[in-house]
């Protein structure tokens, strides 16, 4: 993937070198009302594409924080379910030993008892 990038830069860069050669009166921007300014055309060219690289990487600084947020967010709702779950299987541990104390002694333990009593006599 680098490689790629590095040739995708690369060619930008020498199709702007090019251009810059290719290019070199000036010609007048119009800022505002009033105010122009006259810079070669190779010039004015970097300055847009520096203006356009430094907009591009504010949007995707922006985009990774809004990642960030999101998946905090994600983050905490897991965290919460988790601690909901936890409480449940506490919950239901509770309950089983519960109802295992409730329950009649099986019929294996009357036979423990039996044998333990054929061996007392």
């Amino acid at each position: 993937m680098r490689q790629i990038n590095f040739v995708v830069i690369f060619v930008i860069c020498l199709a702007l070198v090019l251009f810059s050669i290719e290019n070199i009166e000036p010609a007048v921007i119009h800022v505002v009302e009033g105010v122009d300014l006259k810079a070669p055309l190779a010039i004015e060219l970097l300055l847009a594409m520096g203006i356009g690289a430094v907009l591009a990487w504010v949007f995707s600084v922006w985009t990774q924080v809004q990642y960030l947020l999101a998946s905090g967010r994600e983050l905490k709702q897991q965290e919460e379910r988790i601690h909901e779950l936890e409480q449940d299987v506490q919950r239901y541990k509770v309950e089983l030993e519960t109802q295992q104390r409730l329950l009649p002694a099986s019929q294996s333990d009357a036979q423990d008892v039996e044998v333990t009593e054929v061996f007392a006599k």
